[in-house]
């Protein structure tokens, strides 16, 4: 099996839609998207990747179901620098980086970081949602082996954002969505692919072939979008919003 996840295109949060450049980004996706044999499209309930799959779906004359635990994970917990209530992908490097067990992909959620808000709760309800869709196609979670006795090649294609998608792979490939969340970016529109590998008859483990992949964005002459990169050097301005960076003198 097949699992693309797809980030939203460039985002207009305060509407939460697409910016003009986000609807550009999402008819080249759609384009790359629409050759292929998919089996089924899933979506977020949120507006802006509802509006990315828009694109595909109509250019393919299908529908997606919606799930609902597909919305961008929204845990938050309390930063100890000063007392807000912070998702995980936005503590400064200094914060999280000293705490080693965050790394630990069995042992992050015990970190006192996560002691108070409800981080914990929405990686259960990501686990128990990945959980029943993959139970769909006859995959259930043994350890660190997803056991399925009629594999098949089958792709499907999950429109959501950045941060689930960090916790899925997180779940998927046993690594502390910490690091995932930190140290790796995909940018509005990107495409992240993860297979199976069968290599025992109905003993399966996932393997991530693209991350963040925006080729679709190159073929069509589209500069990628800044969203949800901080600035490549320090600015003073604390803030992954493209427009942001363009007063800067950035990309």
């Amino acid at each position: 099996m097949k699992l693309m996840f797809v980030r939203h295109a460039e985002p207009w949060y305060a509407i939460d839609n697409l910016t003009e450049k986000g609807h550009r980004e999402a008819a080249l996706l759609a384009e790359r998207l629409s050759k292929l044999d998919v089996k089924a499209f899933y979506t977020s309930p949120l507006g802006r990747a509802r509006e990315t799959a828009r694109y595909t779906l109509e250019k393919m004359g299908r529908e997606a179901e919606v799930l609902p635990w597909l919305a961008e994970f929204r845990g938050r917990s309390i930063d100890p620098e000063d007392g807000r209530h912070r998702i995980p992908w936005d503590y400064k490097p200094a914060i999280w980086m000293p705490r080693e067990g965050l790394r630990d992909a069995q042992q992050w959620l015990d970190d006192p970081l996560f002691a108070e808000g409800d981080v914990a709760a929405i990686w259960e309800e990501t686990k128990a949602g990945l959980d029943e869709l993959l139970g769909r196609y006859g995959f259930v979670r043994d350890g660190h082996i997803w056991r399925n006795p009629e594999n098949h090649p089958d792709t499907l294609v999950l429109f959501c954002h950045f941060g689930i998608t960090a916790a899925c792979l997180g779940y998927l490939l046993g690594i502390s969505p910490m690091v995932l969340w930190h140290c790796f970016c995909a940018q509005p529109s990107s495409v992240t692919t993860l297979i199976t590998e069968e290599r025992v008859k109905g003993e399966c483990v996932w393997r991530c072939m693209q991350l963040g992949d925006i080729g679709h964005l190159y073929a069509g002459d589209e500069p990628y979008s800044t969203a949800a990169l901080y600035p490549e050097c320090y600015t003073g301005v604390d803030s992954t919003d493209p427009p942001s960076w363009k007063e800067q003198g950035y990309r």
